[in-house]
């Protein structure tokens, strides 16, 4: 029997990421708008198409960034549709060798562990392919979904930080957390 190439960048029992095409814009913003109530007020993925090209374009140009689509092997939605989305910011390279992790579940895949899988998928391709040494989540204090997702892939709370981040109209206070290559390698 011949091999196939995966169209996944890596694989878990029931989830595969890959990157961001600019033609993934349909389904990711219906999901978007689909989602805005489990979203709000922490998060304001793209739900035009507009805003869409522009995100993505950001994340596939920027050579700063990476972004991963976590997409449902044979899940209720169909084959590979997208669950959600993993994004790594301000990739730093040199001594560094860091960059920082958002991420958003979409309202069909919410709770069914399908972004833990996702990440953990990510975390290691990070450390793996992308040769980074450390990553970072930033979240505020009362999103418990997301420390939650970041306590069980092994990231540490590592502190806080006041007024962080530009959210939705105001400075959100954000706690810090995160994780090395030797902690996943330990882990």
């Amino acid at each position: 029997m011949p091999h196939t190439a995966s169209r996944y960048l890596a694989e878990g029992p029931r989830v595969g990421i890959r990157h961001f095409t600019y033609e993934d814009g349909a389904e990711f913003t219906a999901r978007a708008r689909e989602s805005k109530e489990l979203h709000q007020p922490w998060l304001f993925p793209p739900d035009s198409e507009s805003a869409y090209l522009a995100y993505a374009g950001r994340l596939i140009e920027d050579r700063t960034k990476a972004g991963f689509l976590v997409c449902e092997k044979d899940g209720e939605q169909g084959d590979g549709a997208i669950a959600g989305y993993i994004n790594i910011n301000n990739i730093v390279e040199g001594g560094f060798l860091c960059g920082a992790l958002g991420y958003g579940a979409f309202a069909h895949a919410a709770g069914r562990g399908l972004m833990r899988e996702g990440l953990n998928l990510v975390v290691d391709h990070a450390f793996g392919p992308m040769r980074l040494h450390r990553l970072e989540i930033n979240a505020q204090p009362r999103n418990t979904a997301s420390l939650a997702l970041a306590r069980s892939c092994g990231f540490r709370l590592e502190g806080f930080s006041p007024k962080m981040i530009y959210i939705d109209g105001d400075w959100r206070d954000h706690e810090r957390w995160a994780i090395t290559a030797e902690m996943r390698a330990s882990g």
